[in-house]
């Protein structure tokens, strides 16, 4: 029971996951993975389709884009939540720095849960515009 409290602890501390209540993160939490990997497993690759969402649980990951690692992953974590709404191409290469215990969660999960809660989709909007327009305000500060 402790490791499924660990879970959806982890999944509430993800910003577009943020906002949903504890019965909507256990669905989401139902429908997750969890694996294990090996030190130097590639989880995704710069440039291809991406359908997962990644939270990492344990252990660390590294961030590259081309040959330069820009980011260590570090538990709570997470990648590819684009990915999961878009199907679009990774923007870098994620490997795991160390072993790791990851959390993921696919594409057509993540859509079952979107038609099976509908307020979910609203409060994942609304937590998508909140970032965007954090991002926004950062833009504008950083070309002033």
């Amino acid at each position: 029971m402790a490791r499924k409290d660990q879970k959806l602890e982890h999944l509430s501390k993800v910003p577009m996951f943020s906002a949903l209540n504890q019965n909507e993160l256990r669905t989401l939490g139902r429908l997750s993975d969890e694996i294990s990997v090996r030190e130097g497993k590639v989880l995704c690759e710069e440039g291809t389709e991406g359908h997962e969402f990644y939270l990492v649980l344990g252990g660390e990951a590294l961030v590259k884009k081309g040959k330069k690692t820009v980011a260590t992953l570090k538990p709570g974590s997470f990648f590819g939540e684009l990915s999961i709404l878009d199907g679009g191409v990774r923007s870098a290469t994620v490997v795991a720095g160390t072993d790791c215990e990851l959390l993921i969660i696919g594409q057509r999960e993540f859509s079952g849960v979107l038609r099976e809660l509908p307020n979910f989709s609203r409060k994942l909007l609304a937590s998508l515009a909140a970032r965007l327009r954090e991002s926004d305000a950062k833009a504008i500060r950083f070309s002033n």
